[in-house]
């Protein structure tokens, strides 16, 4: 068992070196944002507890998957399966246990961690033959593949979106569109082959202006209930949600030209962290949207007409 759990911080220590970080930073960058993160989400919501626990419980069922744990069977005894599982389980929600505790929150992290326990004595198959419908199928791969994976969220966000019209908080309904954003976002984080590209047969400024549009309208059409809703029951606040939405189009933008901007490699750290600035500083998109274009331009000129 302690052999396995070497080797899983190796595996993590590699993936976040080839991503550009040096561990001696990349850790505690990790526990920096982490910590802000969870504290603006309590700071934003009343059901803070709920939905951080979800999240919680979230990451851990992805150790659930049925493939994953016949092999972890295979190798390890009964006895060393199930201590292995609950070991690696409960440390996978340690970060938000320890939170709650900070918070006060004992009971809401005694719980959190008796549920995440009690995953593993199940297992999850991912491919299962469940075809969920999109209203993509005709666009890139992105947003087919994305909503499938991250559906469940968007239930989330309108439920959301109803909690801050019941209670009167507009930031909770901000977060919501933020939240969707957020999933949207990932969507981008994917390298696709380049004989993908090489299949529009078009000119790069023509697949970068695709791509943006698709994206966009999608993205305009998946948060639309929460803009609507939003937009009729805070009417007196329409300039402000209006300049949001307005800002999310161009994160998504941005992020799709800091894709192509280092392809065929994934966006590196460097990007990360402009991008990660230009939510402190939004003016900055002014700046760094035209030269990730530029540079997009240039990688895709090898690929495209």
């Amino acid at each position: 068992m302690r052999t396995y759990f070497e080797l899983q911080y190796k595996i993590i220590n590699r993936k976040m070196i080839a991503f550009g970080l040096p561990l001696i930073i990349g850790y505690p960058l990790l526990l920096t944002v982490f910590i802000p993160l969870s504290n603006y989400l309590f700071s934003k919501t009343e059901f803070a507890t709920y939905l951080y626990s979800f999240i919680a419980l979230s990451l851990v069922s992805k150790l659930s998957e049925t493939r994953r744990n016949d092999f972890l069977k295979s190798i390890f005894s009964k006895n060393h399966y199930l201590q292995t599982r609950i070991v690696e389980n409960f440390v996978y929600c340690l970060p938000f246990l320890i939170f709650f505790v900070y918070k006060g929150l004992y009971l809401s992290s005694l719980t959190t961690a008796l549920l995440a326990i009690s995953l593993t004595l199940l297992s999850f198959n991912t491919n299962f033959s469940l075809t969920i419908p999109t209203p993509f199928y005709k666009t890139p791969f992105e947003f087919t593949v994305g909503f499938r994976k991250t559906f469940l969220a968007f239930p989330i966000a309108y439920f959301l979106t109803f909690i801050s019209i019941k209670v009167g908080n507009f930031n909770l309904g901000v977060f919501s569109i933020l939240f969707i954003t957020l999933i949207c976002f990932s969507y981008y984080l994917k390298i696709e082959n380049e004989f993908l590209i090489w299949n529009f047969n078009i000119s790069s400024k023509k697949f970068l202006f695709k791509k943006t549009k698709t994206c966009l309208i999608n993205f305009t059409l998946l948060s639309f209930p929460v803009l609507g809703a939003l937009g009729i029951y805070f009417f007196e606040q329409l300039d402000i949600l209006i300049l949001f939405f307005v800002l999310c189009h161009l994160y998504l933008t941005a992020i799709i030209y800091a894709k192509y901007s280092s392809f065929p490699m994934e966006i590196n750290l460097p990007q990360i962290t402009t991008l990660l600035i230009s939510f402190i500083f939004p003016p900055l998109l002014l700046v760094i949207i035209p030269h990730f274009y530029a540079q997009s331009i240039k990688r895709l000129n090898t690929i495209l007409a």
